[in-house]
């Protein structure tokens, strides 16, 4: 960039306004450049300040080093300065020191800071990692450029001479991030820096070949950094701030800057460049960290066999010396099965030939090939980094080419927090310790793994899916009747957990939907329990919960038990406490509440003479209370209206059953104004609906029993929806008769039951644009 004038850059604020010009101008240039430009830009200011703080020059025995971003010259947009004033010990540096950083945090300039000796430097990077690592980087700014030389110098050859011995404490500290910031391959939501395969992995493997351990990062692994640091630098540019987390909603415009389609592209090119990095560490990692951590000697390691070809050499699965993978179709399989069986990595060598030799098994693949991939399916949390191994070097896509259309695949819902293929592959070792609870595990397994198979594609991918697991089954050998009951899984995959959160489980008219469905089948049943578990497990935080569970375990043995010729669930009446408190509403005239209390929630039941509207003021105090609904009935009796509610806390503890009454009471007499505090919580909670994809509606016939109809809405979740859109259907003179309510993380599908009006023709569209206009 042109040096700016330094009578313009006197002050901080000078700084602060001269970099938020450059980026709000920085469309003209691109994320690499804009780096440098800023990176000039700080030097420069920071050169001039140093000098008219004080700090002498050459021989003065002061020097200022940046390091991180600055040091490396790869400053983001609004990131920090990490500098380190270092001096002599004999020189006075505090009214130094003070002049240099009080200036820059009056501006709001994020300043990481230390004043120390050469000597003091050097001692807190012998105990301090991450201090040792920062050293790395140092670069001399302003000063006494001897003092900067030495300080640098003495801190790599201090790393370099002693970093063997540190790398334990490394790849710990590496591992610890990981578990706390996920990965950046496989997360929908990356960190771009603290996450697996980000750019701190990126600083560690430089540390490394700073110590002459592996050799410097370059080809693809230098080419996924670029990347990361120009997604880090535009999502900063748009974002407007500091920023590390990519989200959905930033990444179309990210991907716009950076020259990619959309945000889905986005995502995958994200996710391969974390693979690249992440694989890279893993292998500098085992290379470099001494054997005895893993309980091997130092001397040469033994060759332990494993399986026909297979030996763990050390810590890692390897070929044996007179394996043929060109040969021996089984071989790459009995590897993968040994990794996974020992929970040890494939060497980077077995990968390697294996790449290079290994054939397709001929399909139908013998029994002890489909045997070893079952093995492989069922070693647990081993399987996910064996997947990744052969990911990478091709091998997976040789054994299931299908796998192509869903690596790297961004999710379509905000539930998800995996990509599409690493949540296929979390869905396998969750089903991994469900084995025991179906009669088929091989199945379950092969299903778990191959169920959102269809995704990617324009089609309902529970339909492709089960085409592709038909074709998935006859490679691997299975049965024709097996290869129907693997396809009918995958196909079905959605049944029992839509239908358990989105319909009454109680009424015989469900259960006989999922029993016809499955055909009676009391096989596919089971296995799609267990499936069902393990792909809400797989999904994201609190997607299978206690209730659903319930819900889940009480339509299956509905249907198990309709299956085996008994008789179809009735629907449940109030119990004796609820009758009692309706006799009680209709004598009395007053309003009232019982709450029963559960492990993780509570029944809620709310009663008032019988008037309309109890089911949208009954939701409106719940939600008032922070309690989230998930299924609601309303029932007549004894001249009472009775709304049972199954409720959970969204924060904290139940609210105090006088509280809910009291609201309640206020509530059917109208002297509370539910709407109006309601959308108040709302704004507090940072509703806001101009950022929400629009609602839609779906309406089901005959699914309810009897002449009632489901309408089904989906909608962004919000704490008033469930009271807003009954509020709108009993505007419309229909009685609900249940309600479900289902969240996914910030989306919502609730489900009403009621009884189709017979008055006009257009009652529908009358009915759905009033629905839709609640839910926005």
């Amino acid at each position: 960039m042109t040096e700016p004038d330094p009578g313009l850059l006197r002050t901080a604020a000078d700084l602060v306004g001269a970099r938020d010009r450059l980026l709000g101008s920085g469309h003209r240039l691109t994320p690499g450049a804009l780096r440098d430009a800023l990176a000039d830009l700080h030097e420069f200011w920071l050169t001039a300040h140093a000098a008219r703080a004080g700090v002498p020059g050459r021989g003065g025995g002061v020097a200022l080093i940046a390091v991180g971003g600055l040091g490396r010259r790869e400053l983001a947009p609004y990131a920090d300065l990490d500098l380190v004033l270092a001096h002599d010990g004999r020189s006075r540096v505090g009214p130094v020191a003070e002049l240099l950083w009080y200036p820059l945090w009056n501006s709001g300039v994020g300043l990481d800071h230390s004043v120390r000796t050469v000597g003091e430097a050097l001692a807190v990077a012998s105990g301090d990692l991450r201090t040792a690592l920062g050293l790395l980087d140092g670069r001399h700014l302003a000063g006494d450029a001897e003092i900067s030389a030495r300080l640098v110098g003495a801190a790599r050859e201090q790393w370099r001479t002693g970093a063997r011995k540190r790398v334990v404490e490394l790849a710990e500290s590496v591992r610890a991030r990981w578990a706390r910031s996920g990965e950046v391959a496989h997360w929908v939501e990356p960190d771009l820096k603290h996450s697996r395969g980000g750019l701190r992995d990126i600083a560690v493997l430089r540390a490394l070949a700073a110590a002459q351990l592996v050799d410097r990062p370059g080809g693809e692994v230098a080419a996924a950094h670029e990347l990361l640091l120009d997604t880090r630098t535009e999502l900063r540019r748009v974002a407007g701030r500091a920023r590390d987390v990519v989200r959905p909603q930033d990444g179309d415009e990210v991907a716009a800057a950076l020259g990619l389609a959309d945000r889905f592209a986005l995502a995958r090119a994200l996710s391969g460049a974390g693979r690249a990095i992440a694989y890279a560490l893993d292998v500098a990692l085992r290379s470099t960290t001494p054997r005895k951590v893993f309980g091997v000697p130092r001397r040469a390691p033994d060759r332990r066999p494993l399986d026909e070809g297979v030996v763990l050499h050390g810590s890692e699965v390897a070929l044996a010396r007179d394996a043929d993978p060109g040969r021996d179709a089984g071989l790459l399989l009995r590897v993968a099965a040994a990794a996974g069986r020992t929970g040890q990595p494939i060497s980077p060598g077995s990968l390697a030939r294996l790449g290079e030799a290994a054939p397709e098994p001929r399909a139908p693949w013998p029994t002890d090939i489909r045997h070893d991939l079952l093995t492989l399916l069922g070693a647990g949390e081993g399987l996910a980094d064996v997947v990744e191994a052969l990911d990478r070097t091709g091998l997976w896509a040789r054994l299931f080419p299908e796998w192509g259309a869903v690596r790297d695949l961004p999710p379509r819902d905000a539930a998800h927090v995996w990509t599409v293929d690493r949540h296929l592959v979390q869905t396998t070792v969750n089903a991994a310790r469900l084995v025991t609870s179906v009669s088929r595990p091989d199945l379950l397994l092969v299903g778990a793994l191959l169920h959102d198979i269809g995704k990617g594609r324009e089609q309902d991918h529970s339909v492709v899916g089960a085409a592709l697991a038909a074709q998935v089954g006859a490679r691997i050998g299975l049965s024709t009747p097996d290869i129907g009951v693997l396809s009918a899984v995958v196909r079905h995959h959605l049944l029992l957990p839509h239908t358990a959160t989105r319909r009454d489980i109680d009424d015989e008219a469900t259960v006989r939907r999922v029993v016809d469905t499955l055909d009676g089948d009391p096989v596919l049943l089971e296995l799609l329990h267990a499936l069902t578990e393990a792909d809400s497990l797989a999904t994201g935080p609190g997607v299978w919960t206690d209730w659903k569970a319930r819900l889940v375990a009480d339509l299956v043995a509905h249907c198990r038990t309709a299956m085996a010729g008994g008789a179809y669930p009735e629907p449940v009446p109030l119990d004796d406490a609820q009758r009692a408190l309706a006799g009680t509403v209709a004598a009395t005239g007053r309003p009232d509440v019982l709450v029963d209390p559960a492990d993780s929630g509570a029944t809620i039941t709310l009663a008032a003479p019988d008037c309309p509207g109890v089911l949208s003021r009954a939701a409106g105090v719940l939600a008032l209370n922070s309690l989230e609904v998930h299924a609601a009935t309303v029932a007549i009796h004894a001249g009472a209206a009775v709304g049972v509610f199954a409720v959970t806390p969204r924060f904290g503890s139940m609210p105090d059953p006088t509280l809910l009454r009291e609201q309640f009471t206020r509530a059917v007499t109208g002297s509370l104004p539910l709407a109006e505090k309601l959308a108040a919580k709302e704004r507090d909670y940072g509703h806001h609906p101009g950022d929400t994809p629009p609602p839609r509606v779906l309406w089901f016939d005959h699914e309810a029993g009897g002449p009632a109809v489901v309408l089904e809405l989906r909608a962004t979740d919000r704490i008033g929806l469930l009271h807003s859109v009954a509020t709108a259907l009993e505007h419309t003179g229909v009685d609900v008769h249940w309600a479900r309510a289902t969240t996914l993380a910030t989306s919502a599908v609730d489900s009403f039951a009621f009884t189709a009006p017979a008055a006009t023709a257009d009652w529908r569209a009358t009915i759905e644009q009033a629905v839709l206009a609640a839910a926005r």
